[in-house]
């Protein structure tokens, strides 16, 4: 099945995600711990290890849970983007200046968080099932509300290209071609060259 062109992901999770109690607890300690290492080491430093003594979790344990630090970072990252609230929509504004606001409220949750926006930046390009899965849903997270914030006017050309855009950006910004603060207008501008200027 697909969903404007990208694929839907239907029960595809591991079992491991559908954990309660101390399992459960454990995981959200341990993705707690991640986002303040990451504060604190950046990519570079970052271990599962040091999370995991962060959380107070044994590493093997931690390990059960989060393949790699690359999927340990970017379910911090896909975390913080699915806990926006949806889109407010305003149908009396133009469709380019829908898009931008969808796309600028994205942009500041990635703002909120440089440290992870940068470390997640590298996390989601890993070669790892469990990060591919992430970075499906990533996709999909910004496809959705960009096709909320659209509505009935949404093109699904137009809406695969501002996801291009995106990710090219949050890329370009990881790779510090400009600051991730310049986020939001760079969205804002490529919403307005696909979509036609906003009044």
């Amino acid at each position: 099945m697909r969903v404007e062109g990208m694929r839907q992901i239907v029960s595809t999770e591991p079992a491991r995600r559908h954990l309660q109690g101390r399992q459960a607890d454990k995981v959200e300690r341990l993705v707690g711990a991640a986002l303040q290492e990451v504060r604190a080491t950046g990519y570079d430093g970052f271990t599962v290890r040091n999370a995991a003594r962060r959380a107070g979790v044994a590493p093997a344990t931690a390990y059960t849970y989060f393949a790699s630090k690359d999927h340990l970072i970017a379910e911090v990252f896909w975390r913080r983007l699915d806990a926006l609230p949806s889109p407010k929509v305003n149908g009396r504004r133009s469709p380019a200046a829908r898009a931008a606001e969808a796309l600028r409220e994205i942009a500041a949750a990635v703002v909120a968080e440089p440290e992870l926006a940068a470390a997640g930046t590298t996390a989601i390009l890993a070669n790892d099932p469990d990060v591919h899965r992430l970075r499906e849903r990533m996709g999909i997270t910004v496809l959705s509300r960009l096709g909320t914030a659209l509505g009935e006017e949404r093109d699904p050309a137009a809406l695969r290209t501002l996801v291009l855009a995106f990710s090219g950006a949050m890329l370009q910004a990881g790779m510090g071609y400009f600051d991730y603060s310049e986020l939001g207008d760079r969205m804002a501008e490529a919403a307005d060259v696909v979509l036609g200027r906003r009044p």
